[in-house]
């Protein structure tokens, strides 16, 4: 799910950065995609994210922003408490994981991103994932923490897509599957695209619309630490 934070920032307002994202920031796992250009970038080059404790102080930023990173957390819940701890009194965090319905597609283990160590939802008691994690109430539960905002980014999105309940999918490599995704890429025509699309699914193959589709399939949740 590369450049989702590019992806997410073209649809926010010019007051989100200016709330959020003016002070000192944190981007953990941003790779070549920071939220900001001045934001400081914690990413595998800097250490180990699971345990960022070990390489920074306490309390020191304004805004600590990770998008698409909890989810690659051997423990997410403990990992999560960890970025919270840098965080400045009065200051923000925001959280942004793939939406497990949309992006896993009622699959586990993952079929698009094998590294993904768990899935999140938002409320709701049970998920059909073995390891889903309710990231509001994960926020929610942080010391001192207020829920500013919550959000199911769906953005370009399409529900014909998903892949059906309770199916086994296809492995996505196959020789023709590939050569259609091959002559889908080069079309201009969405009716053409998409038609191929659902022939693909109608066969057992899965869509990663966030790769193909330029969708987001994420949640969002906005943290404030009360002074």
């Amino acid at each position: 799910m590369a450049n989702e934070a590019n992806k997410t920032n073209k649809l926010r307002p010019e007051n989100f950065f200016i709330t959020y994202l003016s002070g000192r920031v944190l981007d953990i796992g941003a790779g070549d995609d920071p939220v900001v250009q001045h934001a400081e970038i914690f990413d595998q080059a800097q250490g180990d994210a699971n345990h960022i404790i070990d390489h920074l102080e306490p309390s020191q930023f304004d805004c600590v922003h990770s998008s698409h990173c909890l989810e690659h957390m051997f423990n997410p819940i403990s990992a999560l408490s960890q970025w919270w701890s840098l965080v400045k009194p009065g200051g923000y965090m925001i959280t942004i994981v793939p939406h497990e319905d949309l992006y896993e597609q009622y699959n586990w283990p993952p079929i698009f991103n094998k590294d993904h160590k768990a899935s999140f939802r938002v409320g709701g008691s049970s998920s059909w994932s073995p390891v889903s994690v309710d990231i509001l109430s994960a926020c929610h539960a942080l010391p001192k923490s207020e829920i500013i905002h919550h959000k199911i980014w769906d953005e370009n999105y399409d529900y014909d897509l998903l892949f059906p309940k309770n199916e086994t999918p296809k492995n996505s490599r196959t020789f023709w599957n590939r050569k259609l995704m091959s002559i889908e890429k080069r079309l201009k025509s969405r009716d053409l695209k998409k038609k191929i699309r659902l022939y693909q699914l109608s066969r057992g193959y899965p869509i990663d619309q966030t790769a193909r589709c330029d969708a987001l399939a994420q949640i969002e949740v906005i943290c404030k630490k009360v002074a």
